[in-house]
């Protein structure tokens, strides 16, 4: 066993669980006989930035080709060069990612948030170094929606004001009388796991439900037996409580203001255990003021951590610090279903609960894995074959490819489409860094097989110039060309190849090829595409060639007076996969 080194000065001493997991090494004596090493799989690092719960650490030390190591309250510099040290990292909310976090990282490949909201980490900035962005949205379900009704009992109840009176030595019942909820309407602000767990906590105390979601359907409502509104201020003025449970967004951002107070039915009381800043702080100050508010309660704030606010000493307050997932329970679900989600992905490829990309499990990862092999081929052919500036892409996914999730299809062409241009580009931040450079990225599907059973084509556009391609699998896993700027072809989609526009006039293969004959150079694989069934008309070929190609031996072919263009085209060999797929 290898102890973790870290040189921070803010870390606790080293305990078992900061130990770097490796294979034993097991003594042995000399002998006549052979050694035999045992084969040794590659380890993958990853980063504990936040305390979780000992069943997270259990399962690091417990999975083969796995190093961790612990190092807390990061930041800063520190925060930076460590990141680059590992593979993968989970956090809770006590770091933040930034982009100066992540500046000139070329090795982390996952970020895991040990929770729902992933607000302290720049995604964007995450993304475009290729990083995963993934949180555990069902661990916490059921502790944050038992802290909403905890926090909503104790506002109706006055539990936290009548216990101090008895701290304080007073006992003065009628200075707390409460309200009862049954019999109450609630309004619910996102109908995702959490939502939906109050809904129906909320019904089995009696409660009618009114809710606001924008993908919630009539149906969706009518089975979870609540009532579906179009706008949150449509709610306002029927409800006697209101819970929200949707991310920090710009249009959730002080979802409840100084306008809304116009709206609401007197006495609302407000729960918010989801994130700060979903209500304006000086709106809910005013509304207790005004007596527009009947009681507000917070376990989440837009600063944290926060010990200063004025409704901290307010009547009908009732206050907590950010414990809505704080059980026992829900550390440990959350802890395991992230330590999970980082293995698998350093593992196998999997890709789940991601914020930032379309997931992706093994099974859907194995049949789309030819089809990556294939878009990122298309997309360094065709950067290749263009040459120039392209301000326009448009991918066709045709056949049973179509009814796939293509998202990830479109990040692996894009990866090859920029990997000529910019540093980096993967299947995660591919799209993002094409759209950054003003390319418009058009996709569509077509459920009709045509010729092949699945089939991806791309049309490529600027600089006043357009080329498309079109490729297929055929066989067992082999990439085949189908389709070069409309002419239909069966070539390698492999190696280097010789590209060429040409007249199709008689003597002009037979030309090519004397031309590379006579340079030494062998032709592995021919294939013609040509205008119509008659002679004389407009084709294209491409060869697949064994052996490099002097810029001489291209002058000689460009000046036979059938070729109108040509260019080598230089793509992965065979069985050959990107970095980020193999």
């Amino acid at each position: 066993m290898v102890l973790a080194k870290n040189p921070a000065s803010n870390v606790r001493p080293l305990r078992k669980t900061d130990c770097v997991r490796r294979t034993p090494i097991r003594p042995f004596v000399l002998t006549d006989q052979p050694i035999f090493f045992p084969h040794f799989l590659p380890m993958h690092r990853i980063l504990v930035l936040d305390d979780i719960a000992q069943e997270g650490l259990d399962l690091l030390e417990a999975t083969d080709g796995i190093e961790y190591e612990i190092r807390t309250k990061l930041k800063g510099e520190e925060l930076r060069q460590s990141l680059n040290e590992f593979d993968g990292a989970i956090l809770r909310s006590g770091v933040k990612i930034t982009p100066e976090s992540l500046e000139g990282n070329t090795r982390m490949r996952a970020l895991v948030r040990a929770g729902v909201g992933t607000d302290n980490i720049d995604k964007p900035a995450a993304t475009r170094r290729g990083i995963v962005v993934m949180n555990t949205p069902a661990g916490n379900t059921v502790s944050t929606a038992e802290h909403t009704f905890a926090m909503m009992l104790a506002l109706s109840r006055n539990i936290a004001p009548a216990h101090q009176s008895l701290v304080e030595g007073r006992w003065d019942r009628k200075a707390y009388m409460g309200t009862q909820v049954a019999g109450k309407t609630i309004g619910i602000v996102g109908m995702g796991r959490i939502g939906r767990e109050v809904a129906s906590r909320a019904r089995a105390f009696d409660m009618t439900v009114v809710a606001y979601d924008p993908f919630l359907t009539d149906d969706q409502a009518e089975s979870l037996n609540v009532k579906r509104v179009e706008t949150v201020d449509e709610m306002l003025p029927m409800i006697d409580y209101l819970t929200v449970h949707t991310p920090l967004t710009p249009e959730t951002k002080g979802l409840i203001g100084m306008d809304q107070l116009d709206k609401v039915k007197p006495g609302l009381r407000v729960i918010n255990v989801a994130r700060g800043g979903i209500y304006d702080h000086d709106a809910l100050v005013k509304g207790l003021e005004t007596g527009k508010l009947g009681g507000v309660a917070l376990d989440v704030y837009e600063n944290e951590p926060c010990t200063d606010s004025p409704l901290f000493k307010m009547p009908g307050t009732c206050c907590t610090p950010h414990l809505g997932a704080s059980t026992e329970e829900a550390q440990t679900q959350v802890a395991v279903e992230g330590i999970h989600l980082l293995i698998n992905y350093l593992k196998t490829g999997e890709i789940r609960h991601s914020v930032n990309v379309a997931s992706l499990d093994p099974k859907t990862l194995e049949e789309l894995r030819s089809y990556l092999n294939i878009a990122h081929r298309l997309g360094l052919l065709v950067n290749q074959w263009h040459g120039g500036g392209i301000d326009h892409v448009r991918l066709l996914y045709r056949g049973a490819v179509a009814g796939k999730d293509t998202r990830v299809l479109n990040n692996a062409f894009c990866a090859g489409l920029l990997e000529r241009v910019v540093e980096d580009a993967n299947v995660i931040n591919s799209e993002m860094l094409l759209r950054e450079r003003g390319i418009e990225l058009t996709v569509e599907h077509n459920s009709d097989q045509g010729a092949f059973t699945s089939s991806i084509t791309v049309e490529v556009s600027g600089s006043g110039k357009s080329v498309s391609a079109g490729a297929a699998v055929l066989g067992h896993e082999m990439p085949r060309l189908i389709l070069l700027d409309g002419y239909r072809l069966e070539s390698f989609l492999d190696g280097r190849l010789f590209v060429f526009s040409h007249k199709d006039v008689p003597g002009i293969i037979g030309n090519v090829g004397t031309i590379f004959g006579n340079n030494g150079i062998n032709i592995a694989q021919m294939a013609v595409g040509r205008e119509g069934n008659a002679a004389g008309g407009d084709a294209i070929g491409v060869l697949s060639l064994d052996g490099d190609v002097p810029e001489s031996v291209m002058k000689e072919l460009m000046a036979i007076d059938a070729i109108t263009q040509a260019k080598i085209i230089e793509l992965p060999a065979a069985g050959e996969l990107p970095a980020w797929m193999s």
